[in-house]
């Protein structure tokens, strides 16, 4: 049995890509793949799907889409500053723990 880690980025979250052949590049995770430690992002690791003709493409052809990263090779988009950075976690006055960027301090919502 694989052992679950948590992990610190989420759907929604600003990333840019670190490393790869998508390095420098921005974007929102649309989907976060838990049991691969994958993510999806929006623009980012284009692919060429063929597609066979269906019912809803009866012409079939070439879609462009995006591909799973590897969730190691994105980091967060601290919101203060704009640049790529860790994420901690943090216990606020209320108990509850909330997500902070390590660069900044900032929290993430």
């Amino acid at each position: 049995m694989e052992k679950k880690i948590k992990l610190k980025i989420r759907k929604g979250d600003l990333v840019k890509v670190i490393a790869g052949d998508s390095k420098g590049q921005q974007g929102k995770v649309t989907e976060v793949i838990v049991d691969k430690n994958r993510v999806v992002v929006e623009g980012v690791n284009m692919i060429s799907k063929h597609t066979k003709p269906n019912a809803a493409n009866p012409n079939g052809g070439i879609v462009k889409k995006e591909a799973a990263i590897h969730i190691s090779n994105v980091a967060l988009v601290d919101p203060k500053t704009g640049e790529a950075t860790r994420v901690g976690r943090k216990k606020t006055d209320a108990g509850k723990l909330v997500r902070v960027a390590k660069k900044s301090g900032e929290e993430i919502k």
